[in-house]
């Protein structure tokens, strides 16, 4: 047994925990018979539990570590996909005004709205295909490590536990009882990685001191064309297509903003969500850096760069903080996996078994929807051997490439969709299609390129640098959606009635308008005036000595 946590600190993780059994048992014992509760909270969520809930939905386990491990091995540049509020701001100025109006459930259903059945279906199945080997899996297996490494519990053990438990209350509770422990979570997270941050910063000597220890290559976000990983112009451009499908079209981040009383409490819901989604690249990247910077002085062992977060705990955490990190990493777990077990329940229940039993009753489709997070749960922990063969590379390198070959499509056809009303159905499905074939390809041939004939068109294509590919893809998808929309017959007016720019009614304008003021607008500038700095900053205008 590991004697990493001390007495006191096993109390913070226990009270933590009873915490969270307390909000879930009080969650549990609303009512959950119909859809819209079980489902969308009843759509009865104010800005602060939305924009809470988001942040606990991106940061998971395998975020904290892989991004500290990332910025320990390559420096800043991966910060470019932890600047994203901007991002999360078109999601409440461009995005949330249209599916709030469209009363929906998920995003393929949206996309139904918009364009066409089969777009929906298409696109749940990628949904789900993501979730499998890019949250959930990556997810359960980063989190079993940290279970492993933080509390001395067996792997497998920690893994099951922590996945049974999270799949019961989010069975049980619907997202309901996942955004309440999420809000709860997201305040643990934050607080333990920000005093790990003060301790680090401490013990290096300070900011100054620990920007003068760092190579200034590895401050630097805007690394060379000719950088074979991360050239500047792949990574400005890739991270945004990533960024827009994340924040703007997952399910399992959106259904947050679904969940809200009103227009104003989502848009506001995501504007906090934005601040605080500026902390993760202080609170967990930067102690990436200082734990390379003590390694550069002799103050700690730094084997392995993926080991940076939790070294960094054992050797700057005082007793009973430890605990507190580590009921904050437990949380990042606990709430990665429920965001992802409710999204994917509520995507097959309303996307699939409700489009092929539409008499069903709500009792059943909430039925359905709790077999169906039983069923991926098991799936999550079924998937956790076959992880294990990707260990062997940066986790977080892995998420960015396979959402970079699996993202741009979707994108281009709800980027686009929203703001150019002559694109059809059969341009987004066309779009969808191709776009999906094309990027399942290239990850197939990456996993297979050792077995290759290098040089050869294949290989080729399997090495091109994921950032690049991405580009590519989305503008292959945006060429394909405008070609067979403009070759097909124009959507009619009554199907695009407030589902684009120009098809919304003055009265839904006006509604959208009177949602927002002008302290809205000023906050809003704020965070990217804020991401700007941070830009500047680790530029190489800003970084010269």
């Amino acid at each position: 047994m590991n004697h990493f946590l001390g007495f006191t600190d096993w109390i913070f993780v226990i009270l933590y925990l009873l915490v969270i059994a307390g909000v879930s048992v009080w969650s549990i014992r609303k009512t959950k018979n119909t859809t819209s509760d079980y489902f969308l909270a009843n759509r009865n969520l104010g800005w602060f539990v939305i924009g809470a809930s988001i942040l606990a939905s991106n940061v998971g386990s395998e975020h904290i570590v892989g991004l500290a491990g990332s910025a320990a091995n390559s420096g800043t540049v991966l910060g470019h996909y932890e600047l994203h509020s901007w991002i999360v701001l078109i999601l409440g100025w461009v995005f949330v005004p249209f599916y709030l109006r469209s009363a929906v459930y998920t995003m393929p259903e949206f996309l139904e709205r918009r364009f066409n059945p089969q777009s929906r279906r298409l696109l749940s199945i990628i949904q789900l295909f993501s979730y499998v080997i890019a949250k959930a899996s990556v997810t359960i297996f980063a989190g079993a490590l940290v279970f492993n490494q933080f509390l001395g519990v067996d792997f497998w053990t920690g893994a099951i536990i922590l996945v049974v438990v999270t799949g019961i209350y989010t069975v049980l509770g619907g997202l309901h009882a996942v955004m309440y422990t999420e809000a709860i979570q997201a305040i643990v997270l934050l607080c333990g990685s920000a005093f790990l941050l003060f301790f680090g910063l401490r013990e290096v000597g300070g900011w100054h001191s620990l920007m003068n220890s760092i190579p200034t290559e590895k401050l630097n976000m805007f690394r060379s064309m000719s950088d074979p990983e991360y050239p500047w112009l792949g990574i400005l451009l890739a991270s945004p297509i990533v960024g827009i499908w994340y924040w703007c079209t997952d399910q399992h981040i959106v259904q947050r903003c679904l969940a809200a009383k009103n227009e104003k409490e989502a848009r506001r819901g995501t504007i906090f969500a934005a601040f605080l989604k500026l902390l993760p690249f202080f609170i967990f990247l930067v102690p990436g850096l200082i734990a390379l910077a003590l390694h550069a002085q002799g103050k700690l062992d730094l084997k392995d760069t993926n080991a940076a977060f939790p070294e960094l705990v054992k050797q700057l955490m005082p007793v009973g903080l430890r605990g507190l990190l580590a009921g904050g990493l437990l949380a990042a777990l606990m709430s990665s996996l429920a965001s992802v077990y409710n999204a994917c329940s509520t995507l097959y229940t309303i996307d699939i078994y409700k489009k092929s039993h539409p008499d069903a009753s709500e009792k059943k489709l909430v039925s359905v929807g709790r077999i169906a997070t039983v069923v991926i749960v098991l799936l999550g922990m079924a998937w956790i051997p076959l992880m294990e063969k990707v260990s062997k590379t940066s986790l977080y390198d892995y998420i960015q490439s396979v959402q970079s070959y699996l993202a741009p499509p979707i994108a281009a056809v709800f980027l686009f969709g929203v703001f150019f009303r002559r694109l059809n159905g059969k341009g987004a499905y066309a779009a969808l299609v191709s776009g999906f074939i094309v990027g399942l390809l290239k990850l197939v041939l990456q996993i297979f390129r050792d077995n290759l004939e290098p040089g050869g068109l294949l290989h080729q294509f399997a090495t091109i640098n994921f950032l690049y590919f991405c580009i590519y893809l989305f503008v292959f998808s945006v060429l394909v959606m405008v070609g067979v929309s403009l070759t097909s017959d124009k959507p009619s007016e009554e199907q695009l009635k407030g589902l684009t720019f120009a098809t919304t009614v003055a009265s839904d304008k006006a509604s959208s308008r009177a949602s927002w003021n002008k302290w809205d607008v000023v906050l809003s500038f704020i965070v990217v005036a804020v991401i700007i700095s941070i830009f500047i900053y680790f530029s190489p205008l800003g970084i010269a000595r």
